[in-house]
């Protein structure tokens, strides 16, 4: 994802839109926030599952990729449940479910396919909802989220076009947003602006 001269945001962004096929169900800002906890819980606990497969199976790199996205995960998490919180102080977030896998071929095919998901439907919905709900710090959450997102996906594709052909790249997580950026030739994240020098190594 290249950096641009202003920080995206859903107004100044033109990927936005809606699947037209959408079947997120959605609801008030409050709602679609604890709807997003719930599946990003789920996806967070999915990829360290594959995280700690993709490592069994000899995949070193990759094991490294599922475990920076599963802490990405956590990263919007966190987000989320604090806006929940500021209108339900007693909020509790749903504990991690069960996960399971496949091999990393096809783990990694389902971790894109999930973050194409979120971020062509279900946070693109969202969105919209919290914009014209007035919701502008939720918005900022799905948007930031949602961007994210997508680098994740493209990022799952590009292991899996070259699994049998790794490089030694390390990944670079931003703690406040969750962007991922692969190897070290960047000097901020180009969601949120914040220096390489906060960002967690995997």
């Amino acid at each position: 994802m290249k950096v641009r001269d202003v920080m995206p945001t859903a107004e100044n962004t033109t990927n936005f839109d809606i699947m037209p096929d959408s079947d997120t169900q959605v609801g008030t800002t409050l709602e679609n926030l604890k709807s997003a906890v719930n599946g990003e819980t789920g996806a967070s606990a999915k990829y360290a599952e594959f995280s700690k497969l993709a490592k069994e199976a000899g995949y070193d790199q990759i094991s490294r990729q599922f475990a920076c996205t599963s802490a990405a995960e956590q990263i919007h998490i966190a987000l989320e449940v604090a806006e929940i919180k500021k209108k339900e102080p007693d909020y509790e977030p749903p504990k991690a479910p069960e996960a399971s896998g496949f091999n990393t071929d096809i783990n990694l095919i389902s971790g894109a396919l999930g973050e194409i998901y979120e971020t062509s439907d279900m946070y693109p919905n969202f969105v919209k909802v919290a914009i014209e709900e007035g919701e502008s710090s939720a918005e900022l959450v799905f948007t930031r989220a949602k961007l994210a997102e997508a680098v994740h996906a493209e990022l799952y594709l590009e292991a899996y076009n070259n699994i049998d052909a790794p490089d030694d790249d390390k990944f670079y997580l931003c703690p406040v947003c969750g962007y991922i950026h692969k190897g070290d030739d960047f000097e901020k994240c180009p969601i949120c602006f914040a220096p390489k020098s906060m960002f967690k190594e995997f």
